[in-house]
């Protein structure tokens, strides 16, 4: 069983930046797809992006598309969001997650093995 850790939230101003990571234990990560989900405060859990488990493939929603990059290093069974020119909307609680599906997909349904979130607070 996988085990998730992300940190690297925080509070920051708008336009500013952070790097969150989730440290993977338990067993290697490097052969599967990861995704990043948030949450914020009352509203539904959302897709941010993924990884495949090679790292050569990734997507983002377009909400984050050119301030967000996902990445990873397997050597270390990590997965990193960068995220960048940040906005008030994406003040949420900011979730990693192992893909459990064979091809892509957004849904939570079919990823597993979440973190415990990490706080990310965007001023205005």
């Amino acid at each position: 069983q996988v085990h998730l850790v992300e940190s690297g939230g925080g509070l920051v101003q708008a336009g500013g930046s952070l790097r969150l990571s989730c440290a993977a234990s338990g067993r290697t990560i490097s052969n599967y797809d990861m995704g990043w989900f948030r949450q914020a405060p009352g509203k539904e859990r959302e897709f941010v992006a993924r990884i495949s488990g090679s790292g050569g493939s990734t997507y983002n929603v377009d909400s984050v598309k050119g301030r967000f990059t996902i990445s990873r290093d397997n050597a270390k069974n990590t997965v990193y969001l960068q995220m960048n020119s940040l906005k008030s909307e994406d003040t949420a609680v900011y979730y990693c997650a192992v893909s459990r599906v064979i091809g892509y997909s957004e849904s939570q349904a079919d990823f597993g093995s979440w973190g415990q979130g990490t706080q990310v607070t965007v001023s205005s």
